[in-house]
């Protein structure tokens, strides 16, 4: 029987006398209901709070969003670059675009760009849910902006308004509401034509078909898949995927885009792996034809780009950029680089890098990044004056030794070094550009004459450690400082070196190089300061006694070339060696140099010269080739200088200038108000005054001469002037030494810094079939020298100038190569071949002057 129908009070009733485990079940479930509803309604409420105060922050940063206009939207702002006087001699940006509009836009490039950027963009209205939920994830574990959610209408916002390197979240909320209203004032079409003509392609290009015609030299139509795929995938990152710049990285991304492709369906797999397949240089203009934009002083523009870096970009943003550019300077740089009216150079390939820098703030006026970069209209391309690494030879002389020196050690510039026989640490003789020795040296004399021992001992007494910091305060950047380094064996661009001696010239104060002085954003109000902050380097005392002594480089030691008379003007020079095995490895003469300088200063400009060759092992600077860097900087100079005030390096109080006795050992002063050949006015810090004077010296000796009787006083008298006489003498034939000394240290810097060994002269080989033995000879290099004779590739020192050696088989031949050494030092080899017969006739010989040993003697190399 069915169980009558309960009221809810019956039930109630029913339900209460259950067993207690019944109730207390029940019971339990009401409570779990309870805070179930609780959660799930606070959880309601928290939510539609959260939405509320999301709206609200939204609307808040929404509100102040820039008003959507046509023309920011399809023109990319060019920028204005200003010289020191505030004139524009250059606008970037602007011209390099070719406007396609959408019915011309080839289906193939929609295709690529949309399965790139935005697969869903004919779905949404100006974001993009999935995607947005797919960076959020992103952004959970990778930070905020890890990740990008940006739908073409967003990228458009982005380069059209916004500040792309900002990832706040109102600037988020910004973009996010522009990109809606961006979809509701223009079609899907007018966007993506939009997005097509805007984006920026690397190398000063904006717009897609702009990109076709500079990287394929054709129309976008004309493309075929894998061109399109290279367009389509650079906006994400231009300069990275260059294909001129980078083709590997380039080809990556090009297949990433054709991949995309596949699984959007707009292509086959076949299709894909074709256009995988292709190589990616296929079709790319050649580079000696690159349409590049050029722009009045492409170099010094180049060097604006790159120090602008990645917060802005002068292609789009629309600034004004004040730099230190002199016209004046900048065309006398390029007429002295690209014309023969002002320096002869040896040949075509022949380089140089030149920068002219404001001693007194850093500002580069002027920069040559090359020879013939007027014809070749090639911007972005190599900059020699900033972009070069190579050794700066004796030009690290003063950097890493003699200023540590005065620096920490309190040094005057008389101060005396040994200028004899000494080793590297490994145990190898270093040697000075002469290989001969002066002894004891002042330090203004081992500078002037570029000795290389006397700075090592220098730079070894200081501590290397301490050498290299100082130098890195200077704008250079070594890791380590050795006894080779010293003298050059490390790296350096011009612009740095310019930094680092315009540092002496400033008093100490070092300003790093710079072209840009400030720029102003396109609101035109916005001013950005980029001057760097001025570093102390160095004591001023430090700066002026450098300074004083490198003016004696142009006066009396290796840089008299370049000397302009009667200015205040400090310098140094410094040329290069070959490694020992590349120099004959590539038949480089002895005397052959892979780099040359000439950096110097006066208070008011510096200018920093390097000469060489892209390929130094190919090409080599002769000794005549090293003096063209001195012929620049005098031309350079006198230009800058011309019309002038002439201002001498300001001395500071602790400096003083005491004339000493030359070659006293210990420095003896002269007596007040001396001069003369042998008085030389030497600088001294307070209290290192030297106290041995020649005046008390005198004084003493009057003394005891008032004490003599008067025979005693004609016997001094005809002795001190029979010593007198002898002393002259002496002191004549010692200045004539010391001056045929000096001239010959001068002559031998002046042709290279270096001396060569002249190759063996009439080097001949014959053979004998009777003894089968190869016999050659040649004419001696003079005393002192030994030969390293190489045949057939194994090498033995001869003490002669002949050799009789076995013979090799019939019909083979043996290589003899002459090699002079002396004092370790290896000069030009000569070489010479000979053929044995192949039939020998061991009766006869081959009868004089016969052609039939093959021997030659070629011209050195």
């Amino acid at each position: 029987m069915a169980d009558k129908p309960q009221t809810r009070s019956q039930y109630r009733n029913s339900q209460a006398k259950q067993p207690e485990t019944q109730k207390t079940t029940g019971k339990g479930r009401r409570i779990t209901g309870n805070i179930f509803k609780i959660v799930f309604f606070t959880a309601l409420f928290m939510a539609f709070s959260g939405i509320a105060v999301g709206a609200s922050v939204f609307y808040s940063y929404a509100k102040d969003a820039p008003k959507l206009t046509d023309s920011k939207l399809r023109d990319p702002l060019s920028s204005k670059i200003l010289d020191k006087d505030g004139k524009v001699y250059a606008e970037i940006g602007k011209e390099r675009r070719e406007y396609i509009e959408y019915k011309d836009i080839p289906k193939q490039l929609e295709n690529a760009v949309l399965s790139t950027e935005d697969s869903r963009f004919y779905e949404h209205n100006g974001i993009d849910p999935i995607r947005l939920v797919s960076a959020a994830a992103g952004n959970v574990t990778g930070g905020f902006g890890s990740q990008g959610a940006s739908t073409l209408s967003q990228q458009i916002i982005k380069m059209s308004y916004l500040d792309y390197t900002n990832k706040t979240l109102k600037r988020k909320a910004q973009e996010a509401w522009m990109a809606v209203q961006l979809e509701q004032k223009y079609s899907k079409q007018e966007l993506l034509e939009i997005y097509i003509n805007k984006v920026y392609l690397s190398d000063g290009i904006h717009g897609m078909e702009t990109a076709a015609e500079h990287y394929y030299g054709k129309k976008l139509k004309d493309l075929n898949l894998a061109q399109t795929a290279l367009i389509a995938g650079m906006p994400q990152s231009p300069n990275r995927f260059n294909p001129f710049e980078n083709p590997d990285l380039a080809k990556k991304r090009r297949d990433i885009v054709l991949t995309l492709m596949y699984n959007n369906d707009k292509i086959s797999k076949s299709d894909m792996e074709a256009a995988q397949s292709v190589a990616i240089a296929d079709g790319l203009v050649d580079e000696t034809k690159r349409k590049e934009k050029t722009y009045a002083y492409d170099t010094y523009v180049d060097q604006v780009i790159d120090e602008i870096g990645d917060k802005y970009d002068p292609f789009t943003d629309g600034l004004t950029i004040y730099t230190a550019l002199d016209p004046d300077a900048q065309k006398y740089t390029e007429k002295m680089l690209n014309t023969d009216e002002i320096i002869s150079y040896p040949d075509a390939k022949f380089q140089a890098g030149v920068v002219v820098m404001d001693t007194e703030t850093g500002r580069v006026q002027a920069l040559g990044g090359g020879r013939d970069t007027g014809t070749k209209k090639v911007s972005r391309g190599l900059n020699r004056a900033t972009d070069i690494k190579r050794q700066p030879g004796s030009t690290m002389k003063p950097i890493l030794g003699y200023a540590p020196a005065i620096e920490y050690l309190d040094w005057s510039t008389a101060h005396i070094l040994d200028d004899s026989p000494y080793q590297y640490s490994s145990g190898q003789e270093l040697r000075n550009y002469d290989s001969g020795y002066l002894g004891d040296i002042s330090m203004r004399r081992a500078l002037y004459l570029s000795r290389n021992i006397p700075a090592v001992k220098a730079s070894k007494e200081v501590g290397y450690e301490r050498a290299r910091d100082f130098a890195n305060n200077l704008g250079l950047n070594y890791k380590e400082v050795y006894e080779s380094t010293v003298i050059g064996s490390g790296e350096a661009s011009p612009i740095q070196m310019a930094g680092a001696y315009a540092t002496f010239g400033n008093g100490g104060v070092y300003n790093k190089p710079h072209t840009v002085t400030k720029i102003l954003l396109s609101d035109g109000e916005t001013e950005i300061n980029m001057e760097p902050e001025s570093v102390v380097a160095m004591k001023a005392s430090t700066a002026y006694m450098i300074s004083d002594m490198l003016k004696d480089v142009l006066t009396q030691g290796t840089g008299t070339r370049a000397n302009i008379p009667g200015w205040n003007i400090a310098a140094k020079t410094g040329t290069t060696n070959y490694d020992e095995s590349i120099r004959l490895k590539n038949g480089i003469p002895s005397n052959g140099t892979p780099d040359s300088w000439f950096v110097g200063y006066s208070p008011r400009y510096t200018v920093s010269i390097w000469n060489g060759y892209d390929e130094p092992n190919k090409n080599y600077l002769t000794p005549s080739d090293t003096r063209i860097a001195a012929y620049m900087f005098k031309s350079m100079m006198e230009h800058l200088v011309s019309g002038e005030k002439n201002p001498d390096f300001k001395k500071p109080s602790n400096v003083n200038e005491i004339p000493i006795i030359i070659g006293s050992n210990p420095i003896t002063r002269a007596a007040s108000g001396a001069s003369g050949s042998n008085v030389s006015y030497e600088l001294f810090l307070d209290g290192t005054i030297p106290t041995r004077s020649a005046a008390e010296k005198k004084t003493t000796d009057t003394k005891k001469e008032d004490e003599k009787t008067d025979e005693e006083k004609t016997a001094a008298e005809k002795a001190k002037k029979e010593a007198e006489e002898k002393a002259k003498k002496d002191k004549d034939a010692a200045e004539e030494t010391k001056k045929q000394q000096e001239e010959a240290a001068k002559k031998a810097a002046e042709e290279a810094e270096q001396t060569a060994l002249q190759s063996p002269a009439g080097l001949n080989g014959s053979y004998n079939a009777t003894s089968k033995t190869v016999s050659a000879n040649w004419a001696s290099n003079g005393p002192g020298v030994t030969y390293d004779v190489t045949v057939n590739g194994q090498t033995q020192n001869y003490g002669t100038t002949s050799i009789t050696v076995s013979g090799g088989s019939p019909g083979s031949s043996v290589v003899i190569i002459v090699v002079p050494v002396k004092d370790g030092k290896r000069g030009s080899p000569a070489s010479t071949t000979i053929t044995i017969p192949a039939e020998q006739t061991p009766e006869t010989t081959p009868p004089a002057g016969s052609t039939d040993d093959g021997a030659s003697t070629p011209p050195a190399t």
